[in-house]
């Protein structure tokens, strides 16, 4: 059955199984998520349910974004996200979905905004070598080094591994394990890391492998 929550990133911390071992956990606050609106094969061709997450004050909204929860009669929200799940038929406008909707033991996918590191050299960015520390290198040895030839090809290939935007983009972790649920806090700790600083926001559905 696919699942689907939006959830925010606390932190990671360590767990002990029976036997002992330590396992590396990232903590997630999952939900409690609202469902704000929903698709149907008729009107849209498909189906969905839209989940809202987060509380914000309604200062904070312009008026299409509060005609939506009006509509919805549910409460402000600041992150919306669409899950295409099996059973969206069970689900209706106003519901709550917990961190209680997976279980112990199940993989799920993890998707969020890995960190920022701003425009960054090829040392940070890929990994290169620094250049050789020798008479006509400097006075910058963490540069990119030679491009190419000059009367052939005449230009630099595409996806050549250069300085630039470094992080700040999408990222999915697949078949990441559930270690422990706290239904109560609506916590989850995934086993492994979780693309993302502390605090960011990530969506969690079943995975799809």
């Amino acid at each position: 059955m696919k699942k689907g929550i939006i959830g925010r990133k606390l932190g990671m911390t360590q767990l002990f199984d029976e036997k002992g071992k330590v396992i590396p956990v990232t903590v997630i606050n999952a939900g409690p998520c609202v469902v704000v609106q929903k698709r149907t094969n008729e009107k849209n061709g498909y189906e969905a349910v839209q989940l809202g997450f987060s509380d914000i004050p309604e200062r904070k909204l312009n008026k299409p974004q509060k005609g939506v929860f009006a509509k919805a009669e549910v409460s402000f929200k600041k992150y919306l996200k669409e899950f295409r799940l099996e059973d969206c038929a069970s689900l209706n406008v106003g519901d709550v979905v917990t961190a209680d909707t997976f279980e112990v033991g199940e993989k799920i996918d993890i998707t969020g905004m890995t960190k920022g590191h701003g425009f960054s050299g090829v040392i940070k960015r890929w990994g290169c070598h620094r250049l050789r520390m020798t008479h006509g290198t400097g006075p910058v040895h963490r540069q990119a080094g030679s491009m190419g030839a000059n009367s052939d090809p005449s230009r630099i290939f595409k996806n050549k591994k250069m300085a630039g935007q470094y992080g700040n983009e999408q990222v999915t972790m697949l078949n990441l394990e559930i270690v422990k649920i706290d239904p109560d806090n609506n916590l989850i700790a995934v086993k492994g890391a979780v693309p993302g600083a502390k605090g960011g926001i990530v969506y969690l559905r079943s995975t799809v492998k």
